[in-house]
């Protein structure tokens, strides 16, 4: 049976295994799903399909898919169970990702500033990622006190997701805002828990908390500098 250690009472060496592991398995994820997003924006029935349905209730369809997806490969990379079986559901959340990104990166190439405006939400993202990443690693602030915050804001932020698609209404500049401050506490809270709660062999898991805080983060960037073109 294998002993279960926390990364933050490991020694410097295997913390330092352990972070190596992790950051290598976001930037290959994010790689991965550049790779996937330039494939399947090629794909035109593929995004003709995806594009319809963001209209109307099938938006939510597609949301409570995604979320289903997000629980079943978040589960499949819980310590515990192989290391195959880990980053087969680390790479499904990555096509989940892809796929829900299709319709806004194809609008915010063809009928925004194109690569002009994804080059900006990029370098924005990262720099949040990397500045936020570092607040946490070279202070000793405890973050964990935002889960109770970020939980209810999430709820909130469904809820008001929800009810624009039943009421019609627009959910403006400013609820873009919002997420993008509840995806950076979200980054907060992910990297203090990894850094005190995860275990050393939980690096798969660790790099798609961190990744689906990325991506999450990325989306309302872009839907931020989209709404201002």
């Amino acid at each position: 049976m294998e002993t279960f250690q926390l990364v933050a009472q490991a020694t410097k060496q295997e913390q330092a295994t352990f972070y190596k592991k992790t950051y290598l398995n976001l930037a290959l994820g994010i790689v991965a799903f550049v790779i996937l997003e330039t494939i399947f924006l090629r794909i035109e029935p593929l995004v003709n399909f995806m594009l319809s349905l963001t209209q109307g209730y099938l938006w939510l369809v597609l949301l409570a898919g995604f979320m289903g997806i997000t629980y079943v490969a978040q589960k499949m990379t819980n310590e515990g169970v192989s290391l195959s079986k880990q980053y087969t559901g680390y790479f499904l959340y990555i096509v989940a990702e892809a796929l829900i990104f299709v319709p806004i990166l194809y609008i915010a190439i063809y009928y925004t500033a194109g690569a002009e405006l994804l080059t900006q939400a990029v370098v924005i993202t990262a720099s949040l990622f990397l500045g936020l990443t570092f607040i946490v690693f070279s202070t000793k602030a405890d973050f964990s006190i935002l889960r109770s915050v970020l939980t209810i804001g999430f709820f909130v932020a469904i809820g008001t997701i929800v009810a624009g698609m039943i009421f019609g209404f627009d959910l403006g500049l400013w609820f873009s805002v919002i997420m993008i401050l509840l995806a950076s506490g979200s980054i907060l809270y992910n990297t203090y828990q990894i850094k005190n709660n995860f275990g050393t062999e939980q690096y798969v898991p660790a790099a798609l908390s961190l990744f689906a805080s990325l991506m999450l983060l990325f989306w309302y960037v872009l839907r931020l500098l989209m709404s201002r073109n």
